[in-house]
């Protein structure tokens, strides 16, 4: 698109015209382009899909620009506790295992000065 030319909006109406005439019709979408004046013959089949999956209101819907993550949603409060107890849990296993694991090295350390 040339610099300086900024992207055409069309309505939610117009876009519901083009549809219904496609689907009605039975025309191309590159017909469809060139009668009702559509720079690009390539939105229409993205219009005609909005169509048939959320009804001619899903054309009236603004659909520009990036969609939003938004927040994440919060888990129910006993899954919370189970996963909070869950890491407090492995949390001390962890712990149980690496005093194992010293105690363990220790002890070999011993035999192996005993030995000598």
């Amino acid at each position: 698109m040339p610099k300086g030319k900024p992207n055409k909006r069309y309505t939610g109406e117009f876009k519901q015209m083009v549809v219904e005439a496609v689907i009605k019709e039975k025309m191309s979408y590159a017909e469809a382009a060139r009668i009702y004046e559509i720079s690009d013959h390539h939105r229409i089949p993205n219009w005609e899909r909005i169509y048939l999956e959320e009804g001619p209101e899903g054309l009236y819907i603004e659909r520009r620009g990036r969609k939003s993550t938004g927040r994440p949603h919060k888990l129910p409060e006993k899954v919370e506790e189970d996963l909070l107890a869950e890491v407090q849990r492995l949390r001390a296993e962890n712990e149980y295992l690496k005093n194992l694991q010293a105690l363990v090295m220790e002890r070999e350390r011993h035999q192996k000065k005993k030995q000598r």
